[in-house]
């Protein structure tokens, strides 16, 4: 029997479909989670292979690849089917932690490191791409806010799983760990997803691939290694910069001559979809910022345990899930969303004013409140944004959409941790000069974050100046990130509410929507 998208939009979810969404959930998780695990086993995994002059680019070398890889992934799957696309990232995703489970040195680890976020930028497109197809636009905002539930619970966990596993198991399983979920999540979909079959003619646009690659790698070393590696104004970042600038030049001139263009410039026609992503990349931009300095700030000025660092970020991350899912329902319901970019981008703008008053005296209870209203415009941004990506665009363009609403994302989280992490750094060493003069720059001299062990260590004075220290750097960055989430405000305002189609309500819906997509699912 053969239930096909009318079936699933019309209120009887088939169960297949279930099963294949609970496989599509297993395979976000792994790449979401990845990350967190490998953060919290990191000094155990330096501990045993060395190498810590390279510790970064076991972080790097993944988030590269899968920046690199994330648009090429979305348009082979719109070119030669998703299915097969999407098996093949979690093949490759697999290999790589099976690899890097059994890295020898530091230099191996690298290595294998970058063929996991090679998968994993498949694993991250694939989920939302075969949302597309299988479920119709009215019905998508409910189970993009599943996958937003999943992503939170990700951030939260993954510091928590991760040292568990590492004291107990030892650090190679928290690459193994991958290996049992994605053999679960091959096999299901392997079995039950059916979806058309798909051969393009056309070659892939291996010119627009290398150009992009080049121009997104070497955006990404500048934001990783700016203000850190390298001063700002050194000929390394300088170069890189060159580079990256005449690299993506060069693709966008390239891809009006290509005849498959990896990423078609015709999709940015579309005043939702460009607008989608400014906020897209605004929205990576404030929330990988605020998960990098709400730990340390509750660590350092509040004196909470590092323990379980992704339990600080709960009131956030609780607060995303369920405005997330709040918001995916009523889309469902109703088939307007305009007013999720809107609210959204004023609750991000006050929550970030709120969050850069903290200071010495601010209670737990009053942070997680600002935390809260931060989550909740997040929430009704993250998958929100990538539904009114996907119904901008043709049903042929549903990968490339997917693709590329992520790869703003992304970059945007990576320009966020480089821009916030300099001002915030340069705002320390500032205040902690002033206070504690020469001692003060000494203690900050090689990193302006320290761990707790070295926290403690500190005199009195010191340990005070730097709370202080502290307190003035997450100002400066969240009264940044509070001015740079204004465009998600006003880009929201200019959003046009194309009708989604699909639901009970959908006949007699304006002829601008984009045709309800045919997968059969069996």
């Amino acid at each position: 029997m053969v239930d096909t998208v009318e079936g699933v939009g019309a209120g009887k979810r088939p169960r297949s479909v279930r099963v294949v969404l609970l496989a599509l959930m297993i395979a976000m998780m792994l790449a979401m989670l990845d990350n967190m695990i490998v953060g919290t086993a990191m000094p155990t995994i330096v501990g045993e292979l060395g190498g810590l002059e390279h510790l970064s680019w076991v972080v790097t070398s993944y988030t590269l690849a899968t920046a690199a890889s994330t648009p090429v992934w979305g348009k082979i799957g719109d070119m030669y089917g998703r299915k097969g696309a999407f098996l093949g990232s979690i093949v490759i995703f697999l290999v790589g932690s099976a690899l890097s489970g059994m890295a020898q040195d530091m230099g191996q680890l690298i290595a294998f490191r970058a063929v996991q976020g090679l998968g994993a930028g498949g694993l991250m497109v694939g989920v939302m791409a075969i949302i597309g197809d299988l479920v119709p636009p009215r019905e998508r905002g409910k189970y993009q806010g599943m996958m937003a539930g999943v992503m939170a619970l990700a951030m939260i966990g993954g510091p928590l799983v991760g040292g568990t596993i590492t004291d107990n198991w030892g650090w190679r399983w928290a690459f193994y760990i991958n290996l049992p979920l994605g053999a679960v999540a091959l096999a299901l979909v392997t079995v039950v997803l059916q979806l058309p079959k798909k051969r393009s003619k056309a070659g892939i646009d291996y010119l627009g691939v290398a150009l992009l690659t080049a121009g997104i790698t070497a955006i990404v070393l500048v934001t990783t290694w700016g203000g850190t590696e390298y001063a700002w104004t050194s000929a390394r970042i300088m170069e890189l910069t060159g580079i990256g600038v005449a690299a993506l030049i060069g693709f966008v001139f390239w891809q009006t001559k290509a005849a498959e263009p990896v990423l078609p410039l015709h999709i940015f026609k579309s005043r939702n979809f460009t607008l989608m992503a400014v906020i897209g990349f605004i929205t990576g931009f404030v929330m990988f910022g605020a998960t990098l300095f709400l730990p340390l700030y509750q660590q350092a000025v509040q004196g909470a345990s590092a323990t379980n660092s992704g339990l600080l970020l709960l009131p956030m991350l609780g607060a995303m899930l369920l405005t997330s899912m709040v918001a995916g329902r009523i889309t469902t319901n109703s088939g307007r969303y305009k007013v999720f970019p809107v609210v959204g981008g004023v609750l991000m703008i006050v929550g970030l004013y709120l969050l850069s008053t903290m200071d010495t005296g601010t209670t737990r209870f009053t942070s997680g409140v600002y935390m809260a209203v931060v989550g909740a415009g997040m929430g009704c941004l993250m998958q929100i944004t990538m539904l009114v990506a996907q119904n901008s665009v043709q049903l042929k363009d549903m990968g490339v959409a997917s693709s590329s609403a992520t790869l703003f994302r992304t970059l945007g989280s990576s320009f966020g941790v480089a821009i916030m992490g300099a001002l915030f750094n340069h705002r320390v060493q500032d205040v902690m000069a002033e206070r504690a003069g020469t001692v003060g720059t000494q203690i900050t001299a090689k990193s302006a974050q320290l761990d707790a062990d070295s926290l403690a260590k500190l005199p009195a004075a010191a340990r005070e100046a730097y709370q202080h220290a502290v307190s003035s750097g997450t100002h400066s960055a969240f009264l940044l990130g509070a001015v740079i989430a204004v465009p998600v405000l006003i880009a929201a305002l200019f959003v046009k509410e194309v009708p989604l189609k699909g639901g009970p309500k959908a006949s007699g819906e304006g002829a601008d929507a984009v045709p309800q997509p045919m997968a059969e699912a069996v």
